[in-house]
C-alpha cells in the first residue's frame, strides 16, 4: 500500500511539474505571421498597436489608417518573438481597449462593445 502511495506521489510530482512547464514551453512558440483585427463596435478604430510584452516593448505591428465600423483588417506582425504580447487601441468615442494576449493561439482580435 506504501509503495501505491509513493508511485501516486510521484505521478502526481511529475503533472504538477509538466502543468507548470507548459506556459514557459508556448511562450517559445512562433505567433502567427498576421493577425486579423476586427471592428464590431459602432465607432472608427483610430489606432491600434501590437507590442512585444516585459520590460522593453518593441512594436510589432501598427494600424495604418483607421478601421471602420463592421470592417476588418489584417495586420503583418514585423519580426515577432515568443507568445505574448500587448495590444491597445483608440476609438473615435475616445474609448481605450487594452489587453495581454498570446498570439500563438489567437489569431483574429475582435473588438466589441
Amino acid at each position: 500500500m506504501r509503495d501505491q502511495y509513493l508511485v501516486a506521489m510521484a505521478l502526481g510530482a511529475a503533472a504538477a511539474l509538466a502543468l507548470t512547464a507548459l506556459p514557459a514551453a508556448a511562450q517559445s512558440g512562433k505567433p502567427h505571421a498576421q493577425i486579423t483585427i476586427t471592428n464590431q463596435r459602432s465607432v472608427p478604430l483610430n489606432s491600434f498597436e501590437i507590442a512585444t510584452a516585459g520590460e522593453q516593448p518593441r512594436l510589432v505591428a501598427k494600424l495604418a489608417k483607421p478601421l471602420a465600423p463592421g470592417k476588418s483588417v489584417a495586420l503583418k506582425l514585423n519580426k515577432p518573438q515568443g507568445c505574448a504580447y500587448t495590444v491597445q487601441g483608440k476609438f473615435e468615442d475616445e474609448a481605450d481597449s487594452d489587453a495581454d494576449m498570446d498570439l500563438c493561439r489567437d489569431r483574429v482580435i475582435r473588438l466589441t462593445e
